[in-house]
């Protein structure tokens, strides 16, 4: 008996010391993970497109700051979320549609945003977003930025509306929809880390 009960201590000891060894690397190990992989990857940089239009119109375009990305969200009230088109890609240069005018976008890469809603009122032709081809978003200060670099209004065509978003570099990117809205994520780098 003498020798079981000291064999078994032996063994619960080494089962210890080896459990509580084993558990700080593991969860060091955790931590780091999680830490380099907390931001979304796989968006990809090519263009991304949604079939949809509808008459309700842009009313305004803002940004914000993300710990992963940057965002860009155009407004359309009263569009809901199955009408709301868009088409986003990035471009060498940007041109106006209608005119085919040349609208310079500062940054090392730009974004073609076309969003299927007018700026405009459809009765009236009155303006809803009332900024001119070629000028800075309304309201929109991107200083601080990690990703974007410049966002100028090109216009509002055939009840198209067309942004040009300057970036940083070529950079991942996802589009969706939510009621009444288009978003635009660009993301801060390639590999997901913050």
């Amino acid at each position: 008996m003498g020798r079981n009960s000291t064999a078994w201590a032996t063994t619960a000891a080494l089962m210890v010391a080896t459990l509580g060894v084993a558990a700080v690397p593991a969860e060091a190990t955790a931590t780091t993970t999680t830490q380099a992989t907390a931001c979304p990857t796989g968006w990809g940089s090519v263009a991304k497109t949604r079939s949809a239009a509808t008459t309700e119109s842009v009313t305004d375009i803002r940004t914000g700051r993300h710990a992963c990305f940057d965002r860009m969200v155009v407004d359309v009230p009263g569009a809901g979320t199955s009408g709301l088109g868009y088409s986003v890609r990035y471009v060498s240069r940007l041109y106006q549609d209608g005119s085919g005018n040349r609208i310079t976008v500062g940054g090392g890469a730009v974004l073609e945003v076309r969003v299927a809603a007018p700026a405009y009122d459809v009765d009236t032709g009155k303006p809803t977003y009332p900024v001119r081809a070629g000028q800075r978003l309304k309201g929109v200060d991107l200083t601080g930025y990690r990703t974007f670099r410049d966002a100028r209004f090109a216009g509002s065509f055939e009840g198209d509306t067309q942004i040009g978003l300057g970036v940083r570099a070529r950079l991942p990117f996802r589009v969706w929809v939510a009621a009444d809205r288009v978003v635009i994520d660009v993301a801060h780098n390639w590999t997901g880390a913050r």
